[in-house]
């Protein structure tokens, strides 16, 4: 049994965004007094016992990690380079005091070195005492491998966000897709045989780089999951209008949602 919460599930403006007629947040279709419409940026959390697999690390971090009661991690696995899926690596320091070490951080090549150029004194090696900056291990991953993150066996999966290729990750019985447009064929198959998948889905029109409603649900009728959760949801999105208007077997994810998911 894995343990998976969504710390947050809102795309790289949230919801609401900022703006709106009184300036206090636009909160476009979505309902501000459903209090599953205010979405943080997306990430997760996956535990397997004792262990923590945080993905991705948007500016949002600290708030979500004290919302989820987490003070430790043993690593970090990265999508891709997008600002709002990484602006939060500095917030790690904390938890680097609170293990009294450095953490991993898996990403492929390309996104890691991406991470030198913005974050370079993250990974520095550990400072003899205290940290007062981050303090990461840089743990390069490409698509198709099976890499051991926090003691999880984890495939890694190729994405299309079109700008570029992000990663999916497989964990047992669950997976995690964030940020993409489509999916190739041997990503199609990694994802055969799941009971649960998080799938991002920006918003119910086409989208350029981002996965539409519609494409979503043809891609759970090909895949049938047991369960499958939307993040990365942008304000065209309203919690009640999705939960009463998607097919059995989806839903719409909110922030600090938790799911359970066996055999993982």
């Amino acid at each position: 049994m894995i343990r998976v919460t969504l710390l947050g599930c809102g795309g790289s403006g949230g919801v609401p965004q900022i703006g709106g007629p009184d300036g206090h947040g636009n909160w476009g279709a979505c309902d501000p007094a459903e209090p599953r419409n205010r979405r943080t940026r997306t990430s997760a959390l996956v535990e397997a016992g004792v262990r923590r697999l945080l993905i991705d690390a948007g500016p949002d971090l600290r708030a979500q990690l004290m919302a989820a009661g987490v003070g430790q991690l043993d690593a970090v696995a990265i999508t891709h380079s997008h600002a709002d899926h990484v602006m939060g690596l500095d917030e790690l320091r904390i938890v680097n005091r609170n293990i009294g070490g450095a953490l991993d951080i898996f990403g492929t090549y390309v996104t890691l070195a991406e991470l030198r150029s913005r974050f370079d004194y993250a990974f520095h090696p550990p400072p003899a005492q205290g940290f007062f900056r981050p303090s990461l291990k840089p743990r390069p991953v490409a698509p198709g491998e099976v890499v051991e993150m926090a003691g999880m066996a984890v495939r890694v999966l190729r994405q299309d966000h079109r700008v570029m290729e992000t990663l999916g990750f497989r964990i047992g019985r669950f997976a995690y897709s964030t940020d993409l447009v489509k999916l190739p064929e041997e990503s199609f198959a990694a994802l055969e045989g799941l009971h649960t998948w998080v799938v991002g889905c920006f918003q119910r029109a086409p989208h350029p780089v981002h996965a539409h409603l519609d494409l979503v649900c043809q891609w759970a009728d090909r895949l049938k999951p047991r369960r499958v959760v939307l993040t990365h949801m942008g304000f065209d999105l309203d919690w009640a209008w999705l939960h009463a208007n998607l097919p059995p077997g989806i839903e719409p994810g909110h922030d600090g949602m938790v799911l359970e998911v066996p055999g993982g």
